[in-house]
């Protein structure tokens, strides 16, 4: 028992750094760890509970540094796009959804990596404001992966490393609160998830401020290279997760 809590903290503490440094990418890092040491319905509540306080610590901390129009119209549109992601869960492919999505993740990425001048937005674009936040809402709504199409936008916007790490806190404040509201109107979020993020809560927080020390060190030019080569991680993530058989 004390040793699955050490590994359970140590995970949370790697997550949480991924989250804070670059903005996004800890369910994918949490929950399929989480789930060697813990049941489901423990491992995916606490992992979107960790997500609520990671969100509200830097949005208090850095909240002038949101786009808070640009994170106000993701929101409204990723909204519409969640009942498409619940359908496509509920009645779509499981299996070779995943491995498409993560094919797409990985060769989109690796275009953008290579292209040498991708597009740019000098204001908000409505059309791509819909378009990614609704993407990013239908594959959060599918598999929780909301990341990767705001990835897009605010690379198009070029958005320095701190506004964007800022900015998607201050999309994914609501959401995952909306999420940790479903959990406990299902019963999930009991005593025992509740007391495993306590537990977690020494390693959390100093993960959030030393994730803002490395993001501040990330120089804004190269600060998409990595978030891409973090995402082509990630897909390829998805892809071993899903051909052994786990669920992130």
């Amino acid at each position: 028992m004390f040793l699955t809590l050490i590994c359970i903290i140590g995970i949370s503490f790697l997550a949480t750094l991924v989250r804070s440094t670059f903005g996004f990418g800890e369910s994918l890092i949490a929950v399929p760890l989480f789930v060697l040491f813990l049941p489901l319905n423990v491992a995916v509540p606490l992992s979107v509970l960790m997500s609520v306080f990671v969100a509200s610590v830097v949005v208090i901390q850095d909240h002038r540094e949101i786009h808070f129009n640009s994170a106000k119209w993701l929101i409204i549109y990723a909204i519409l796009g969640i009942p498409l992601g619940l359908l496509i869960l509920t009645y779509g492919n499981e299996y070779w959804v995943k491995i498409v999505l993560g094919l797409l993740i990985i060769g989109y990425s690796a275009y953008t990596l290579l292209l040498k001048n991708p597009p740019r937005l000098e204001h908000d674009s409505r059309f791509w404001l819909f378009a990614c936040g609704f993407l990013s809402g239908v594959l959060g709504g599918a598999y929780g992966l909301n990341g990767p199409p705001l990835v897009v936008y605010g690379n198009m916007r070029k958005w320095s490393a701190k506004h964007f790490r800022a900015t998607l806190q201050a999309y994914f404040l609501p959401a995952s609160f909306i999420g940790i509201v479903g959990y406990a109107i299902q019963g999930l979020l009991g005593l025992e998830v509740i007391r495993y993020f306590l537990f977690c809560l020494p390693a959390i927080v100093p993960a959030i401020f030393l994730g803002r020390y490395f993001n501040r060190k990330l120089r804004d030019g190269s600060f998409f290279k990595y978030v891409y080569w973090g995402l082509i991680a990630i897909g390829l993530l998805l892809i071993v997760f899903t051909l052994s058989g786990m669920k992130h």
